[in-house]
């Protein structure tokens, strides 16, 4: 009798240490090693996305081919359909957009004022 009591109680202690343990997770990704820097970045500020893209007939009959960007602080521009693209930027919207080389252009879609090392004129869309 004794040991029918001892092996039951023997079960018992066995049934209630399974009720502790608790199953291990298993993960198979490892911690990001870059997850506080990415945590505590600045915001990242997306490039301005292109406005319009306008072709001018300017008043010496050439034509001018101008991206306009958002923002009204960078413009591209291009003398010649395939030509070389020069960059122009202003410092605030509203400014003057400016390259090197001597390159300056004021206006909007509709209407620019182009300044190139060769002179500057008024051109239309």
């Amino acid at each position: 009798m004794k040991t029918l009591s001892l092996t039951a109680a023997a079960a018992a202690m066995l049934v209630l240490a399974g009720c502790q343990q608790k199953a291990e997770t298993v993960d198979t990704t490892a911690p990001d090693p870059m997850a506080d820097a990415l945590a505590n970045a600045p915001a990242v500020e997306l490039p301005p996305a292109v406005k319009a893209s306008v072709a001018f007939r300017c008043k010496d009959n050439s034509l001018a081919y101008v991206d306009f960007f958002s923002g009204d602080k960078q413009a591209n521009l291009r003398t010649e359909k395939n030509g070389p693209m020069i960059h122009l930027t202003a410092e605030n919207a509203g400014d003057p957009l400016t390259a090197e080389g001597g390159y300056k252009l004021t206006g909007n879609q509709s209407n620019i004022t182009l300044t190139t090392p060769t002179g500057t004129q008024t051109c239309k869309h």
